[in-house]
């Protein structure tokens, strides 16, 4: 079982359409929960990080309620559990608090072990070519990142040579990817795991925040593979909306 309910207050009971997997996909089921017991994940509808744990949480069957916040507004509560005010943050039954996309990954990966693994059992060198994929995949958000709020800059203000360097990680960094998945269905010893989780993450990304960008021409295996991911069930359930953010950030 997995996925979200709507924010809902601590003493209400949530009603959570919860997917199922079965042998045609997913069946959605009705459950009851209390809000207080669950897992809640503050999350933001753009971001790459925050969509792979969504997609995590949703393969492994890990019920959550999902928070949605525009975290560069003043309204945010991310200060209130990540002492570096980014998403995502997961907030556990218990009132704490684990964030970065990365660690949180490791800790559902390490605490739910029962459930779906998403880092290959026995084989060490397979798991860290995983962490190595993620390292990339999360190498190319963190400089789309930083080219999206440059170019957010007034005229004249913007630094050409900074979204160059910026657009030199992206391009480095999907290359790799393409080099790595060739006509794989996936990057670790033919199964869906971690690796995919980051991989689909960005290209999504890339997807909604630039999609004037010629990746999929030029890596077509890339575009195929993306393809693939989006017909998920948690891929679809994840896709990537940009959202209005209404204080000044640069």
């Amino acid at each position: 079982m997995a996925i979200a309910s709507s924010v809902s207050a601590k003493t209400r009971t949530a009603s959570l359409t919860i997917l199922k997997k079965s042998t045609t996909g997913y069946e959605t089921v009705q459950a009851q929960r209390q809000s207080q017991k669950m897992l809640r994940l503050i999350s933001a509808t753009p971001s790459p990080y925050a969509r792979k744990v969504r997609i995590a949480l949703a393969e492994k069957s890990i019920p959550f309620e999902l928070v949605t916040e525009v975290p560069w507004d003043s309204t945010t509560q991310t200060p209130q559990y990540n002492p570096l005010e980014k998403l995502p943050v997961l907030i556990l039954d218990n009132g704490k608090s684990v964030y970065e996309s990365h660690y949180i990954l490791e800790f559902i990966e390490t605490k739910y072990a029962d459930a779906l693994r998403l880092l290959p059992k026995n084989d060490v060198d397979g798991a860290l070519f995983a962490k190595q994929v993620e390292v990339v995949a999360d190498g190319i958000c963190d400089a789309l990142v930083l080219l999206f709020f440059e170019k957010q800059r007034d005229d004249g203000k913007r630094s050409e040579e900074w979204m160059a360097r910026q657009r030199r990680k992206v391009d480095g960094g999907l290359k790799a990817l393409a080099e790595w998945i060739g006509d794989r269905k996936f990057f670790v010893n033919d199964a869906f795991g971690l690796a995919d989780i980051a991989a689909g993450s960005v290209l999504g990304y890339l997807k909604a925040r630039f999609p004037e960008h010629s990746w999929r021409e030029t890596y077509p295996c890339l575009a195929r593979y993306s393809e693939d991911l989006e017909e998920r069930q948690s891929f679809k359930n994840t896709v990537p909306r940009p959202q209005q953010i209404n204080d000044k950030i640069v």
